[in-house]
C-alpha cells in the first residue's frame, strides 16, 4: 500500500461538490475523513451510498466544538464545504452554520496547536451581489440589488443609480465585492475570517467563490439545489420548465468535477495561499437558453417548452457570470460543455427511484413567503 499523501478533512463531505472532491482526494492517495450532519432535507435517507468506504465517515454539526475538535484530530489540511443555503429569511441559521464553523476551525487550530498546512473554504458568487456592469456614460459600476418595485413592473435589466440607462454586464472579477443577502455576507464573513486569522497564525487559507455548479448528486429534495435540477425533474415529470422573469438573465454553469478539481488544485498550490478564486464554466448562457438545453437533452422538445410567465424571485441577481482567468493561472480550466454538464445530470437522475417533481412544494412555500412573485 502506497503511503498517504496526508490526511485530509473535508466538511459536508457527504454533500453534492464535497462528495466529489472525496473522491477525487482518495484517487490521488489522500486519506480522507467525512464531517457531515446529514441534514434531512438533504440527505432524507440518511447516508447517500456513494459515499466511498475508504473514507472515515462522522456524522456531526461543523458548528459544535465537539464534533469539530474529533474531525480535526491529526489531520493536515481542511475543505471546509459544509454549508447552508436556501431562499427562505433563515439569518442566524447562515450565519452559523456558515460563518460561525468557519472561526471555530481556526479557533481549534490555535488553541491545540494543530499542525494544519492549509485551509480551502467554500465562499460563493453570492459575495458579489448584483455584480459588476458598465454604463456608457459613467463607466464601470457595482450596483444595489433591484429594488422589488422594479421587479413587481417588470422591468428586468440593472439601471445606472446615476442616469438611469440599462448596464452592461461584466465578467465579475475577484477584486470587488457588495454582498446583499445573509447567505452571501455569511460568505464574505468566512472570508474575512480565514484570510485575517490565516495570516496571524500562519495557516495558509484560500476561499473558493462558485458560480451555478451542475451534475449528479446535487440532491432534489433541497429547493435550493439549482436550475439544472429544478427544470430536469419537471422536464421528466412532463411539466414546462417555469424560467423566472424573461428568461435572458445570463448565468454561468460549471461541473462539478471541475469544482472538485480547483478545490484539490488549490489545497496544493502555495500559489493559491490567501486568495479567493471564480469557479465559474466560462461561458456565458440566458436561463432560456438553459431550459432548452434541458429539453434538448431529455427529448421532449416537441412536447414541452419553457414557461416564461412573468414570476420572479426577489433577491435573484440578473446577470452573474465570473472571470475564471485566475484559477486559469494555477492551471485549471473547464472541461465540459454545458449540453454534457446537463446530460449527466439527466442521466444521473434517470436512475434515481423517487425523482419526482419536488419543487411544486417549496415554490408555494415560496410564494407564502413572497419570495417568488408574478409582474403585477
Amino acid at each position: 500500500m502506497k503511503p498517504s499523501r496526508g490526511r485530509v478533512l473535508v466538511t459536508g463531505g457527504a454533500g453534492f461538490i464535497g462528495s466529489h472532491t472525496v473522491d477525487l482526494l482518495l484517487s490521488k492517495g489522500y486519506t480522507v475523513r467525512i464531517l457531515d450532519n446529514l441534514q434531512r432535507r438533504v440527505h432524507p435517507h440518511g447516508t447517500p451510498d456513494y459515499i466511498p468506504r475508504e473514507a472515515e465517515f462522522i456524522v456531526g454539526d461543523v458548528a459544535n466544538r465537539g464534533d469539530m475538535g474529533r474531525a480535526l484530530d491529526g489531520i493536515n489540511f481542511v475543505i471546509h464545504l459544509a454549508a447552508y443555503q436556501d431562499y427562505l429569511p433563515a439569518f442566524c441559521t447562515f450565519l452559523n452554520a456558515n460563518t460561525e464553523s468557519t472561526a471555530l476551525i481556526y479557533e481549534l487550530i490555535v488553541e491545540k496547536k494543530l499542525p494544519i498546512r492549509k485551509v480551502v473554504v467554500a465562499s460563493s458568487q453570492a459575495i458579489y451581489g448584483e455584480g459588476k456592469y458598465e454604463c456608457p456614460e459613467h463607466g464601470v459600476i457595482y450596483p444595489d440589488s433591484r429594488p422589488l418595485e422594479q421587479l413587481r413592473r417588470g422591468k428586468w435589466e440593472v439601471g445606472c443609480p446615476r442616469c438611469g440607462q440599462d448596464l452592461k454586464p461584466l465578467w465579475i472579477t475577484e477584486d470587488q465585492v457588495k454582498p446583499f443577502t445573509a447567505y452571501g455576507i455569511s460568505k464574505h464573513a468566512l472570508e474575512l475570517l480565514a484570510f485575517n486569522l490565516g495570516r496571524r497564525y500562519g495557516v495558509p487559507s484560500t476561499a473558493m467563490r462558485y458560480t451555478y455548479v451542475q451534475g449528479p448528486r446535487n440532491s432534489f429534495y433541497n429547493a435550493y439545489s439549482g436550475v439544472c435540477r429544478i427544470f430536469t425533474l419537471r422536464v421528466l415529470n412532463g411539466a414546462p420548465p417555469v424560467v423566472y422573469e424573461d428568461g435572458k438573465q445570463l448565468r454561468d454553469y460549471v461541473w462539478v468535477g471541475d469544482a472538485a478539481a480547483a478545490n484539490v488544485l488549490c489545497m496544493e498550490r502555495p500559489e493559491a495561499d490567501y486568495q479567493a478564486f471564480n469557479v465559474g464554466g466560462g461561458k456565458a448562457i440566458s436561463v432560456l437558453e438553459f431550459a432548452n438545453v434541458v429539453l434538448k437533452v431529455a427529448e421532449q422538445t416537441r412536447t414541452l417548452e419553457p414557461l416564461v410567465r412573468g414570476d420572479f424571485r426577489y433577491g435573484d441577481t440578473r446577470h452573474t457570470f465570473s472571470d475564471v482567468s485566475a484559477l486559469r493561472s494555477l492551471g485549471w480550466s473547464p472541461t465540459l460543455s454545458t449540453e454534457e454538464v446537463v446530460r449527466r445530470y439527466v442521466d444521473w437522475i434517470r436512475t434515481q427511484a423517487d425523482a419526482r417533481d419536488y419543487y411544486a412544494e417549496s415554490e408555494r412555500v415560496m410564494r407564502e413567503m413572497q419570495v417568488v412573485q408574478t409582474v403585477a
